[in-house]
């Protein structure tokens, strides 16, 4: 029996990632360890198809999971509960405008558990990353009032999901309605879940082969498409609204 080791990566920027087949399938997908968190490094292993996720006081972990769950922006499910959320109207979305409180608010403290997997560290390499307009945020108000949330990277035509949170019933799940149809309409081909949750199950995400998501990957990490914008994504309860049931 041959032991299985992750590769691990020295601490220069940018870091070269190994090949995303080389990942353990025990534990499922880890492919590297070490490196660190500087914006070359984090575009190189969004571009590769592995991304960042660990605990502190642990070393930084880079994953490929096989299977991995995506969401295909135009077959996202709304359930009509979800749809008479929409309908009434109490939310108001942005895009990136509150990018910096949206992942501090995806840290925190969960009611029913500890804070994130997001230590400074790793919220510093984002905001960083967002400067060169890789990073962006989609954020749900109510009474000017951030009410909840998601971010993410986007590598091209793919949309690479990280966090979420709600502090109002659904507004996670109002963003990313908003977040799909913006996409779907801005061209954009999939939302990478990376490992599906019964939550993200409900909404439509699914799980496809590694090497079908990195065949995705390569074919439209190079798409030169523009973010959607709020106008954009206002449509969800123009859509909503006009559906009726």
């Amino acid at each position: 029996m041959v032991l299985e080791l992750p590769v691990f990566l020295g601490a220069r920027s940018p870091v070269t990632f190994p090949e995303p087949d080389k990942a353990l399938s025990e534990p499922n997908g880890l492919l590297a360890v070490g490196g660190n968190l500087e914006p070359d490094t984090l575009i190189a292993a969004y571009r590769t198809g592995c991304f960042p996720w660990y605990q502190p006081p642990d070393p930084i972990l880079w994953w490929s999971p096989d299977p991995r769950a995506v969401l295909y922006p135009g077959e996202i499910h709304v359930s009509r509960t979800l749809r008479r959320v929409l309908r009434r109207g109490q939310y108001r979305i942005t895009t990136d405008a509150a990018l910096t409180e949206v992942i501090s608010a995806c840290a925190a403290a969960r009611k029913n558990g500890p804070g994130t997997w997001l230590d400074d560290a790793m919220i510093e390499g984002y905001l960083r990353l967002a400067n060169s307009g890789w990073v962006h945020s989609v954020e749900c108000w109510m009474d000017d009032e951030l009410a909840g949330g998601l971010y993410g990277v986007a590598v091209g035509g793919i949309f690479c999901g990280e966090s979420m949170f709600s502090r109002r019933a659904d507004a996670s799940k109002v963003a990313l309605v908003h977040l799909a149809k913006g996409l779907s309409v801005a061209g954009f081909r999939l939302i990478d879940c990376q490992v599906a949750s019964e939550h993200l199950r409900t909404l439509g995400a699914v799980d496809i082969d590694r090497e079908m998501f990195l065949a995705e990957l390569a074919r439209h990490r190079d798409a030169d498409l523009v973010w959607p914008s709020v106008d954009i994504c206002s449509m969800v309860n123009r859509d909503e609204n006009a559906d009726g049931k």
